[in-house]
């Protein structure tokens, strides 16, 4: 799946998302990425809740079109 294609989805399912995807060094496919996302829905939610927050915004696709995603979630602030 095309990572242009994985960020919008995030941002247009978490309000005020923002998210970047690319593919990780060393995946030798399409269907490897990895994600950064900071977005005020995860302010004070577990990280697990919050990587479920971004499983659930990419839906099916994370059984059909993603194999593998390293995933990195913050809260506004938490990342800089």
């Amino acid at each position: 799946m095309n990572p242009d294609d994985v960020e919008r989805l995030i941002e247009q399912t978490l309000d005020d998302a923002e998210a970047t995807v690319t593919h990780p060094r060393g995946a030798d496919d399409e269907d490897h990425l990895a994600a950064t996302v900071v977005a005020p829905a995860f302010e004070d939610v577990p990280l697990v809740e919050q990587h479920e927050l971004v499983y659930d915004a990419l839906g099916d696709h994370m059984t059909t079109d993603i194999h593998a995603l390293e995933l990195e979630t913050y809260a506004p602030g938490e990342n800089e």
